[in-house]
């Protein structure tokens, strides 16, 4: 290196080091677009898929791999794809599904408002139909999937934000009656309470943005499958789209991954109990919380999820359902976090019918139940009387509010 020029040894010096003999105890950060190897015909093999190895990071990178590979095996499939986000993650699982123009996709009337954003202008624009349907529903499900024929069934494990539950076995078995493939996006439960591959789903999909990471500082999706022969489908989606996981956010969300349980843990017990006491307070109407449920939905409860948790998420429902209560709730909130989204370590809350269900139209989210007074409550890990107190606080501050309003009414009735 010495007999080389000045400018020679600042681009080349101290690069390209040997691996060290000890292995590291944490997966390190790859930060490199590409990989050199001192023969050309390495490159050729590792391209040509004859051995294994890195070359170029939108087709595989070390970090990324690590996180690929955590998932697969907490989830039971036999591979994972990570991208760049949860939703290019649904979108790369659709397009597994082989979907031509013609296709149709069954999908759970409760999903996300993305995903059907998703579905309707990005795949309909290629001729791909979506129809929807209620997946709690098993025999109306059958039977609209005899009649329209899928590709491609998808729902979510708990959906976002009523926290429908699908029975995922009775899905599968609904999937493989028609020949079409199960896609489930298991964000909400996570694998801590549910792993649809065991349940016969095909493909299983994170928002990793969420509870895998559960710190707020990364952004990423992976989708793992029940199958081999499904890799080469999934893999040409990531390469050729380019939707990929960096390093620095693959090493975010598998630090995370490493607390789920404990995380996961503290936030259902913190939900559980937040749900009991928010049932007692006058100014909510309904709180809807997996422990509840009675009927086809405790028996869905009871088949798809293992252990005796019910998940980290409370949805509510104001008594005065108006989009301004709501508003003067959540601004009146002071430890609770206004955040749009969910699976955090800190309490996040959010007004659905503008959040998570903005594109859809007033009437379509009425009819599916997200009305203005709805609120979604993602619990965290801080001491559950403190997300009490700071919620019961910002009622009361409503409830002052309205007080206020109906006594100048009073008197503006009382002059008249």
């Amino acid at each position: 290196m010495a007999d080389l020029s000045i400018a020679t040894q600042f681009v080349h010096a101290g690069e390209r080091r040997n691996a060290p003999a000890g292995v590291p105890a944490s997966t390190p950060i790859y930060a490199s677009s590409s990989f050199i190897y001192e023969q050309v015909e390495d490159i050729d093999r590792i391209v040509d898929g004859e051995t294994s190895g890195f070359v170029y990071s939108r087709y595989g990178n070390p970090t990324v791999a690590a996180f690929e590979e955590a998932m697969a095996a907490i989830e039971n499939g036999k591979f994972a794809f990570a991208y760049g986000s949860g939703m290019a993650a649904i979108h790369a699982a659709l397009l597994a599904c082989e979907l031509t123009s013609g296709s149709v996709v069954l999908a759970s009337k409760d999903l996300y408002g993305s995903t059907f954003e998703l579905l309707y202008t990005v795949f309909g624009a290629f001729g791909v139909k979506t129809v929807a349907e209620d997946f709690t529903d098993i025999a109306a499900l059958r039977a609209k999937a005899f009649e329209v024929k899928p590709a491609a069934l998808i729902c979510e494990t708990l959906s976002n934000p009523l926290l429908k539950i699908c029975d995922i076995e009775e899905c599968s078995a609904v999937a493989r009656e028609v020949g079409a493939k199960l896609i489930v996006d298991n964000t909400f439960a996570t694998p801590y309470l549910c792993r649809p591959l065991d349940l016969g789903a095909d493909f299983v999909v994170h928002s990793a943005t969420k509870y895998l990471g559960g710190h707020a500082d990364a952004t990423g999706g992976v989708v793992i499958a029940k199958e081999e022969f499904d890799k080469p489908a999934l893999l040409g989606a990531l390469t050729l789209a380019g939707g990929v996981l960096s390093p620095w956010e693959a090493h975010s969300i598998l630090r995370g991954i490493k607390t789920l349980g404990l995380r996961m843990e503290k936030q259902c017990s913190n939900a559980e109990r937040l749900a009991a006491q928010l049932q007692k307070l006058p100014q909510i109407q309904d709180v809807i919380y997996p422990k509840f449920f009675e009927g086809e939905q405790g028996k869905a409860l009871d088949a798809a999820f293992h252990g005796s948790d019910f998940g980290a998420i409370v949805t509510i429902r104001l008594r005065e359902d108006t989009r301004e209560t709501s508003y003067r709730f959540l601004n009146a909130l002071n430890l609770c976090t206004r955040a749009a989204s969910v699976g955090d370590l800190f309490t996040g809350i959010v007004h659905p019918a503008t959040a998570t269900h903005r594109e859809l139209s007033p009437a379509k989210r009425a009819a599916i139940g997200i009305t203005e007074g709805l609120i979604r409550i993602s619990v965290g890990i801080e001491d559950v009387n403190d997300i009490l107190a700071d919620i019961e606080q910002a009622l009361r501050v409503v409830e002052d509010f309205s007080r206020g309003l109906t006594q100048i009414e009073e008197v503006r009735a009382a002059a008249a």
